[in-house]
């Protein structure tokens, strides 16, 4: 299926748009909530069941200890957001002085992500928070570069607003070159447009001069729900946010499709020259999962105990 990261120039919405898209997946899907600045999902969707003892900071310290110990802890750090345990999420940090362990850990954790993704059959979604740059590059301890590069789409989370697009066209420089360099090309990075403003989708892709890939509607019900503001709206079922989540999953899984088939496929040129790869073309091959880390698969498949009861 689809990795796809979640950023914003500032607080846009990418928590509560990365669970919408979590929680409509017709597919077995995982948010992963990996903000450096720290995670708003215990306190807020699951208004504090869940203690520090659940999440992120502790696959660091899993990590570190190898990759047997990466697999065994990650499955038992989910957190089911239905009964059947389809939809899972990994809740973020506790404390933002946590992120500096995390910058050794983001590159298998990348890998982790891939292999659900590719061998699992699981829509990913990476909250991936708020960029945060030094000298016209990702921060290498504020901003979880990694998962950015290993990701198939990365999507500027941006609201239909004059002041959010003033703030995005910061950045969306620095995250082309970003993705070119040591991701999987700048056809990677585009838009989720939050319909949230007077600006429409085209007028968005000329300013920002990228792609819409997919857009949600504003919904502020559902969005104080899901950001544990709100009580369930009573036809939450048929949230038009939570449809066009699902609507967008579609087109993302498509749009990673076609781009894959590029890569793999590209034009041939009329006079090939031999040359090395390109950082950008290593980074489209598949990735070679260890068994060690392969083992997430068996382990989330035997299933494990909701740590809220």
């Amino acid at each position: 299926m689809t990795v796809t990261a979640l950023v914003s120039a500032k607080s846009s919405g990418v928590t509560t748009s990365a669970l919408a898209m979590a929680l409509s997946s017709t597919r077995p899907s995982l948010l992963a909530e990996c903000d450096p600045a720290g995670g708003t999902l215990r306190a807020g969707f699951f208004q504090a069941q869940i203690t520090a003892g659940t999440g992120l900071y502790h696959l660091a310290v899993a990590e570190r200890a190898g990759e047997d110990a990466l697999a065994r802890a990650f499955a038992d750090h989910l957190v089911r957001l239905d009964a059947s345990g389809n939809r899972q999420v990994l809740p973020g940090l506790t404390d933002p002085a946590q992120a500096p362990a995390l910058e050794r850990s983001w590159p298998a954790l990348a890998q982790v992500m891939r292999v659900l993704s590719d061998e699992g059959g699981y829509d990913v979604i990476i909250d991936a928070g708020r960029l945060a740059l030094e000298s016209g590059r990702l921060h290498s301890t504020l901003t979880p570069a990694p998962l950015l590069h290993g990701a198939d789409l990365v999507l500027l989370v941006v609201r239909a607003t004059d002041q959010a697009l003033a703030l995005a066209r910061h950045m969306t420089e620095p995250l082309r070159n970003e993705l070119t360099d040591r991701g999987n090309g700048a056809s990677a990075l585009g838009v989720l447009l939050i319909e949230n403003g007077p600006r429409r989708a085209h007028e968005v892709s000329e300013a920002l001069r990228l792609p819409v890939m997919a857009a949600l509607p504003w919904e502020p019900d559902t969005a104080a729900y899901l950001a544990g503001t709100g009580s369930a709206p009573r036809k939450l079922h048929k949230s038009a946010l939570l449809g066009a989540a699902r609507t967008a999953l579609g087109h993302l899984q498509a749009a990673a499709s076609r781009r894959a088939l590029h890569q793999q496929y590209p034009p041939t040129p009329s006079a090939p020259t031999p040359s090395a790869p390109t950082p950008s073309a290593l980074a489209a091959l598949p990735a070679q999962a260890t068994p060690q880390v392969a083992g997430v698969l068996q382990r989330l498949g035997k299933g494990r105990v909701d740590p809220r009861g």
